[in-house]
């Protein structure tokens, strides 16, 4: 049996999963089958003189939007930006309930591209597709741009986050062990154990991001799938997740949890970066944008003493991979008080300007999505000496994560059952068919 604690994490488990969204199981059905978002004509963009947005964001974005975003709109047109902010793990079931429960709070949804699919079988988000068709797009990034935004040959958004993960490393409690940064996670768990294992205790090898929701746990595990060279899902859509990269990937988050921060089902992103921040723990795969706190005094105490590499390799693939963990789109929601309004900030807030301001703001949560922001030097001097790594992982070919109406809560239950075998109440392989046999039954 799961412990207690274990046991209240499943059955509280992440709004973005199968019991908020199955709780929602009305709301749904009186949308009817999906298709009934609403397409915004072709038209020139809408004048934004004196507008009022009102936007629903992710809790870590919040400086994005209210100090950054916020100012230069009332700057430039003389407008009003009111930004509420959802925990991440609430966020997609948030936006659907404000449409469907008559709400109609929000003009713009910032939106996970994984919760893409339910958000328009829910009919929350207007179809941006003949609005956006002349406008210059060329400039995002294409590992993104239809990642984040294109849905059974429709657009319902525009990319606004860019989110890869490297891995980083503290520069000097390696120079003290004699280690060298790791290129496979066989590397990385020799350091993990080396550093836990001869500083007594006082750094931690490494810190995972272990919370019960696809945005974190999720991400860990995928890092880890995609450096053993595996996949979710399979060209034909058929789910892998019994493969045997996935087996070595959950293996790997087990293996490590003798030699990383305490406990990590219980460690999400705020807990993350502080310990990693604080030289608490020597390694941390997880957002671009750790490098700029990394390198703000008000924030870190291993200012100049961090590196970063490439996600490492496992078994025998020898091709460095990031993955599109957890990106971010912005959108019109379908409530919204004047959609072409709506339409027209969302092509402001995304445009290169704005990009670049949040993508080199640090805390921001910000990261690229457009090639111009990774190509420009105010970039690259405030992303130093990350920079070639993003650019690696977001010009590759990262691994993307399904997004259709299923994929919340598909991707919850999957991360309930990497809980439990990280936990030991489960064998890998039981967790991994589990969730194998969870997602078939989605596809009949």
């Amino acid at each position: 049996m799961p412990s207690p604690a274990l046991s209240r994490r499943l059955l509280l488990r992440s709004a973005l999963g199968a019991g908020a969204l199955a709780g929602m199981g009305p709301l749904l059905a009186a949308c009817g089958d999906g298709g009934a978002s609403t397409a915004l004509p072709t038209g020139a963009p809408a004048d934004l003189s004196g507008a009022r947005i009102r936007a629903m964001v992710n809790q870590p974005h919040v400086l994005a939007f209210t100090q950054l975003l916020a100012p230069a709109f009332e700057r430039e047109f003389g407008g009003t930006l009111e930004a509420t902010a959802v925990p991440y793990d609430q966020l997609t079931s948030q936006q659907i309930l404000d449409v469907q429960g008559g709400a109609g709070q929000f003009d713009v949804f910032d939106y996970f591209y994984f919760g893409l699919g339910a958000l328009v079988d829910a009919g929350a988000l207007v179809d941006l597709t003949d609005r956006l068709a002349g406008t210059d797009t060329s400039d995002f990034l294409p590992s993104v741009f239809d990642a984040y935004t294109l849905l059974d040959g429709r657009r319902f958004g525009v990319p606004f986050d860019g989110d890869v993960h490297v891995l980083y490393y503290n520069r000097e409690v390696f120079e003290t062990y004699g280690l060298a940064p790791p290129a496979t996670w066989d590397e990385y768990d020799a350091a993990a154990r080396t550093i836990t294992e001869r500083s007594g205790g006082s750094v931690y090898g490494a810190v995972v991001e272990g919370q019960q929701v696809p945005m974190i746990l999720g991400c860990s595990f995928i890092n880890r799938l995609a450096g053993y060279g595996g996949v979710l899902v399979g060209p034909d859509g058929a789910p892998t997740l019994t493969s045997d990269a996935a087996q070595a990937a959950l293996q790997h988050l087990i293996d490590v949890n003798p030699y990383a921060l305490p406990t990590p089902l219980q460690i999400g992103f705020d807990q993350a970066n502080s310990a990693f921040l604080s030289g608490q723990a020597a390694m941390l795969d997880t957002w671009t944008d750790l490098g700029l706190k990394a390198q703000d005094p008000a924030s870190s105490q291993i200012v100049d003493k961090w590196g970063v590499v490439p996600l490492p390799v496992g078994g025998a693939n020898t091709e460095h991979r990031t993955a599109l963990n957890a990106g971010f789109g912005l959108g019109v929601s379908t409530a919204a008080a004047d959609p072409a309004i709506a339409a027209a900030f969302v092509t402001w807030a995304t445009d290169p300007a704005r990009n670049l301001l949040l993508a080199s703001t640090a805390g921001s949560g910000i990261d690229p999505a457009r090639r111009s922001t990774l190509e420009s030097p105010d970039y690259a001097k405030v992303s130093a000496p990350a920079t070639d790594v993003i650019k690696a992982g977001l010009e590759g070919s990262p691994l993307v994560w399904p997004k259709d109406k299923d994929a919340p809560r598909l991707l919850q239950d999957l991360v309930d059952q990497l809980a439990l075998a990280i936990a030991g109440t489960q064998t890998p392989q039981q967790s991994l068919a589990n969730a194998q046999a969870s997602w078939e039954r989605a596809r009949t």
